[in-house]
């Protein structure tokens, strides 16, 4: 069977630190930070008082009133980064075979408020279970891909994944093979998640997994620095319209950056701490190098998980320097995570289009809130601290692993003919 190539022709993003594209690269170039005091509820009984919000987003400004309130924000969240994807990659669905268009879409929990706020009525009432009609469809995480079919008319394979953390990146790996296998030309990927409420913060707060800098919001992400003390909750989607790439060519379509590889593994070792030794992290990138063909020297930029957690980093780290060897030396490494905070199962997502972009534009994101050293990271190690960096960037790989041991990566290259 031959094997098609993969490209990527429409993006969209709806994040902490840009509603748009164009926004939310100007912001991770800029090294902005999303995070704040929460807004959306009292915390003031709560460890950790902040997060990164989505700034000003109103649904009503997107979709009709009657249909938003049908939705919960995790799905309004895809709907509007699908959205500009679209019209992005200059789609005209009704030019296209739209049986053969997919939308296999990832999120790590799905509709967390709409369930929070369900049992929240229930309980308070007096037993009788008067749920909203709308409480499962809002609630069940593969309504996404669901409804962007009904909107679009797409009549390919339609379904989501989860995998926690790696939801979206696993999405985007199923969107890769159909494609490549010749099942589809076209697949809508990506993730939304939706936790910063009373559950979602007071949950993550029980496992001790969220910073709880309270006095300095905008600096409490801080992948790789001494003092790091934990994730900063983050909401929102980013949308990859991916295609085959005769089919892209045929339509005159613009091409972002070619997909040439995915990796996935588990880490077998416990169910949110990383193997100490970085097993599961070196597994997947070895997994994503080897289906793309390439070498530990043709990746010039690694997006990492970092998450700003003690040990996350670490592992992350001990498995690059473990897996590239002397090659880590010339690479860039960088958190996005650093200004958008952790988007759970959109993290996949914004972290594949920050990839897909610094391959586009040569240039490298940086990792922001670095002020001290910790002596457990190599100090050779580039991990463009506070200021972003031009460089060439022929391949770049985006980790995101999940609580379960769930590893995935990505390889985005530079197109060419």
């Amino acid at each position: 069977m031959e094997v098609k190539r993969v490209v990527v022709t429409g993006l969209g993003a709806l994040t902490p630190i840009g509603s748009t594209i164009p926004e939310f690269w100007e912001g991770l170039l800029n090294g902005v930070s999303g995070a704040g005091p929460i807004t959306g509820f009292d915390t003031s009984k709560f460890k950790t008082k902040f997060a990164c919000e989505l700034k000003n987003f109103n649904p009503e400004d997107f979709l009709d009133k009657k249909e938003a309130r049908k939705l919960d924000p995790f799905v309004q969240y895809a709907l509007v980064s699908t959205d500009e994807a679209v019209k992005d990659g200059n789609f005209d669905f009704s030019q296209i075979d739209t049986n053969r268009v997919g939308v296999i879409w990832g999120s790590g929990i799905g509709g967390f408020k709409t369930f929070q706020d369900e049992m929240k009525n229930f309980f308070l009432g007096d037993g009788t279970p008067r749920m909203n009609p709308f409480f499962i469809p809002k609630v069940i995480i593969d309504i996404v891909p669901g409804h962007i079919s009904i909107k679009y008319g797409l009549r390919g394979p339609n379904f989501a994944t989860v995998s926690a953390c790696a939801s979206s990146t696993n999405a985007m790996i199923d969107a890769y093979n159909y494609i490549r296998l010749n099942m589809c030309d076209v697949v809508i990927s990506g993730g939304s998640e939706a936790i910063i409420n009373e559950a979602g913060i007071g949950g993550f707060n029980a496992m001790h997994a969220l910073s709880t800098r309270n006095d300095d919001p905008q600096t409490a992400s801080r992948p790789f620095d001494k003092d790091r003390d934990g994730f900063v909750a983050g909401e929102g989607a980013g949308t990859i319209i991916l295609e085959e790439l005769e089919h892209a060519k045929k339509r005159g379509a613009k091409i972002y950056a070619e997909l040439v590889g995915g990796g996935m593994s588990a880490d077998a070792n416990h169910i949110t701490a990383p193997h100490p030794q970085g097993l599961g992290a070196k597994m997947v990138m070895t997994n994503a190098l080897r289906d793309a063909g390439l070498t530990t020297a043709d990746i010039d930029y690694i997006n990492v998980h970092g998450t700003s957690t003690p040990l996350g980093d670490i592992s992350e780290t001990k498995a690059i320097v473990d897996l590239f060897g002397e090659d880590a030396y010339k690479l860039n490494i960088s958190s996005t995570k650093s200004m958008t905070g952790h988007l759970l199962g959109a993290a996949g997502a914004i972290e594949a289009i920050a990839s897909i972009l610094a391959v586009k534009n040569d240039i490298v994101p940086p990792t922001i809130n670095h002020f001290t050293d910790d002596p457990a990271f190599d100090p050779k190690l580039n991990f463009t601290f506070n200021v972003a960096q031009k460089r060439p960037i022929r391949a770049a790989l985006s980790n995101t692993f999940g609580f379960g041991g769930h590893n995935a990566s990505v390889i985005f290259k530079k197109y060419e003919e």
